[in-house]
Order: C-alpha cells, then sequence, then structure tokens
C-alpha cells in the first residue's frame, strides 16, 4: 500500500509557521552565497568539480518545492486576507518554476563549472525569485 506525501506548504498538512518559511529561504540563500563563491572559483567544466555544487542546487530545489501553496497557506495561517496576497504568491510560484527549469537544466550536465553557476546566479528567473522572497519574508515579518 503507498502511502500519499505532500509537498511541504501544501493545504491538508500541518499549518506553515515562521520556522518553516526561515528554513526554506536559508536553504535559498545559503545556495545562493555557496553559488557565489563557486562562481569566483573560476573552475572550468572538465575539472570533474561539481558535486557540492549538485548537493546545494538540490537543495535550492527542494526549498522551491510548492513554494506557492506553501505562502498561501503561511498568509491564511496569520488570519491576513489571502486574496490580497494571491497575486504576488502567483508570481513567486511562477518565478519558483523558472528558476527549477534553470536548476533541472544545470543537473543535466555531466560536470559543472564556475561560469555555468555564474550564469546560474545572473538569470533573471533565479534573481526574480530572490527578491520576491525578500519583499515577501520582510512584509510577514511584521505579521509573525
Amino acid at each position: 500500500m503507498s502511502e500519499s506525501v505532500q509537498a511541504p506548504g501544501r493545504s491538508g498538512g500541518a499549518p506553515p509557521d515562521r520556522q518553516g518559511l526561515s528554513s526554506r529561504t536559508n536553504d535559498i540563500e545559503e545556495a545562493y552565497e555557496y553559488f557565489l563563491g563557486y562562481a569566483a572559483q573560476g573552475l572550468p567544466p572538465q575539472s570533474g568539480a561539481g558535486l557540492q555544487v549538485r548537493d546545494f542546487l538540490k537543495k535550492f530545489d527542494a526549498a522551491l518545492t510548492g513554494l506557492g501553496p506553501f505562502f498561501t497557506d503561511y498568509v491564511a495561517s496569520l488570519n491576513l486576507d489571502v486574496a490580497a496576497y494571491q497575486g504576488f504568491i502567483d508570481v513567486i510560484d511562477r518565478d519558483a518554476r523558472d528558476a527549477h527549469a534553470a536548476i533541472e537544466l544545470v543537473l543535466a550536465q555531466p560536470s559543472i563549472g564556475s561560469q555555468t553557476i555564474d550564469n546560474f546566479n545572473a538569470n533573471i528567473h533565479v534573481r526574480a525569485l530572490l527578491t520576491d522572497l525578500f519583499l515577501l519574508d520582510e512584509i510577514l515579518k511584521a505579521h509573525s
């Protein structure tokens, strides 16, 4: 018998809390900071490097899973008007899906050099996601 596993932040599970939000944003920020350092190393794709960067890409990606529904549930758990936030949550959800597509592309490469990660960092979808998260996180801190 298989059990249904829900992504974090999906309705029906435990209500999201500030710790869950902090965990997701910390994972994303930590990965991004690692990517900045990795990009600065100037490692060529042929170097065989990339195992740790792959782990950070996967961690970043996991934090994106179900991000839109997570925020919808989180806003509702704060007794805020979800409708007032939903448009921006939809933007975050789209940016998360777009960043996920970039992560999949990078992970599909046999080796990942510094230039690839530098370009990933500069990707407009990744940058948009980061600034979206910082904006919403700052606004929600006032309500937590």
